[in-house]
């Protein structure tokens, strides 16, 4: 059993900011990509961002660019999504998720075989 677990969601102001976390087994860690993806209530889940094993490429939703930023550190077995100007539609439970995929294919929810419990994200107007 592969566990992925989230933290730092809560409430933000628009226009503040956010850091999500997501630690993950060092056994799979290391070699595996890392998404971020998100549900907000009523919606399917979407694709925000993702980074590959070694966090050298990474790619974005449209409405994460130049806002949202992906990141990992391999030593700590932990990926974080750094929420910047958050807006109010980016209201959503989170969820981070590792999988053994490359390249933009990194984007589909159904290349990652883990997923994490998801930790809420409200921002206030």
């Amino acid at each position: 059993q592969v566990r992925l677990v989230e933290s730092g969601g809560g409430l933000v102001q628009a226009g503040g900011s956010l850091r999500l976390s997501c630690a993950a087994p060092g056994r799979i860690f290391s070699s595996y990509a890392m998404g971020w993806f998100r549900q907000a209530p009523g919606k399917e889940r979407d694709f925000v961002a993702t980074i590959n094993w070694s966090g050298g490429t990474t790619y974005y939703a449209n409405s994460a660019k130049g806002r949202f930023t992906i990141s990992r550190d391999n030593a700590k077995n932990t990926v974080y999504l750094q929420m910047n100007s958050p807006k109010p539609e980016d209201t959503a439970v989170y969820y981070c998720a590792a999988g053994r995929c490359s390249g933009y294919g990194c984007t589909e929810s159904e290349e990652y075989p883990y997923w994490g419990q998801g930790t809420q994200v409200t921002v206030s107007s």
